[in-house]
């Protein structure tokens, strides 16, 4: 469906505020009438922007959690080409999952959508930019001799994204921040360590 500037805005709103509601609620649930009253949109309305219902919306805003994921990360993820670059960007992401605390959005959401056709594509997206970027820092400081040229930029990138999904995993049963910290401590010391 192509959608006027107007329309665009609108579903965008609907999006985001479906969103906020979702990060707000204990139990990871949302229902349209959920949504209705916190976007102050009818159910035609949500109809017309989101045909499939509550899985299209949902699906809208697993796509919008997810690039929050990363642009959260930014300036330093797409800039990790020293080692002050790539600290700042774990201060960043250790800050992001302990702001979020036990409650993690995307991950609700994955459960409400986890089976529908298009939830794990998105999750797939998701971990391919993210190590992409991630194995791109590493390149650019093996360039710069500062990363060994044994270490293979695409491995250590997939166990870095390993270790904060398992950090934050943690952190959602303990409610602690040291295993996310932990673990991209230990991969940087790995990239950092000399022959």
């Amino acid at each position: 469906m192509r959608l006027t500037a107007k329309g665009e805005a609108t579903r965008a709103r609907i999006v985001e505020g479906a969103a906020d509601h979702l990060r707000g609620t204990e139990d990871g649930e949302i229902t349209l009438d959920d949504v209705r009253a916190v976007t102050g949109t009818s159910k035609g309305q949500l109809f017309h922007y989101f045909p499939g219902g509550k899985h299209d919306l949902l699906m809208a805003v697993v796509r919008l959690e997810a690039d929050r994921v990363l642009d959260d990360q930014e300036p330093y993820l797409s800039n990790l080409t020293t080692w002050a670059a790539w600290q700042r960007w774990r201060d960043v992401v250790v800050a992001r999952y302990r702001a979020q605390g036990t409650r993690c959005p995307l991950n609700a959401l994955m459960g409400q959508v986890g089976g529908v056709p298009g939830a794990a594509d998105v999750a797939r997206t998701l971990v391919g930019r993210w190590e992409e970027r991630l194995a791109a820092g590493v390149r650019a400081m093996q360039a710069a001799g500062a990363v060994r040229t044994g270490i293979a930029p695409e491995r250590a990138a997939s166990a870095l994204v390993a270790g904060i999904q398992g950090g934050v995993l943690l952190l959602r049963t303990t409610g602690e921040t040291r295993h996310l910290e932990a673990a991209l401590d230990v991969g940087l010391e790995h990239l950092r360590a000399r022959d």
